[in-house]
């Protein structure tokens, strides 16, 4: 992904890839049969590390919900902000196309996790709203961030108040 983010989809080339792997490109053709299939498995793979870790957390029912939530959401979209790792975001944004139905599949389950921690205080109807709230709130953020920790404090800024 950092090869992919640094020099962006349609620039990166699979020997740039293999030299970034350390491995010779017949070895990462015998891997991936195409760029196209290796961004996706990368972009895969990405995606599901992250909401397995949002759902690490929000399981943590012994630590306060505003701050499983922080945390969460600085899983999800916090880490991919500063020079190099906001390009991560942006070079999976630019290539929807190409990824199939992760990109959609992964960000709802985001929803719904973010949703169900949300709903053991207010009920399920009252926390989808909450839960989309601060996902908009993620979004905007990430788009006006110059760093993570910009985005952390704007973020616990939001999330107090949505859960008041």
């Amino acid at each position: 992904m950092v090869t992919f983010a640094r020099h962006g989809y349609r620039k990166t080339s699979m020997e740039e890839v293999a030299r970034a792997a350390r491995i010779s490109r017949p070895g990462l053709y015998f891997l991936f049969s195409s760029k196209e299939t290796l961004f996706r498995a990368a972009v895969t793979q990405t995606l599901e590390h992250d909401i397995t870790a949002v759902e690490r957390i929000l399981a943590d029912t012994g630590r306060p919900l505003p701050e499983r939530l922080v945390e969460a959401f600085d899983q999800w979209a916090g880490r991919y902000i500063g020079a190099l790792t906001h390009d991560v975001g942006v070079v999976v944004e630019d290539n929807p196309g190409l990824l199939g139905e992760i990109v959609e599949t992964v960000p709802r389950r985001f929803e719904e996790l973010i949703t169900d921690a949300i709903a053991v205080g207010s009920g399920k109807q009252a926390a989808r709203p909450l839960a989309q709230t601060l996902i908009s709130v993620s979004v905007g953020l990430k788009h006006q961030a110059g760093s993570r920790e910009f985005y952390l404090e704007r973020l616990e800024v939001a999330v107090g108040l949505v859960l008041r």
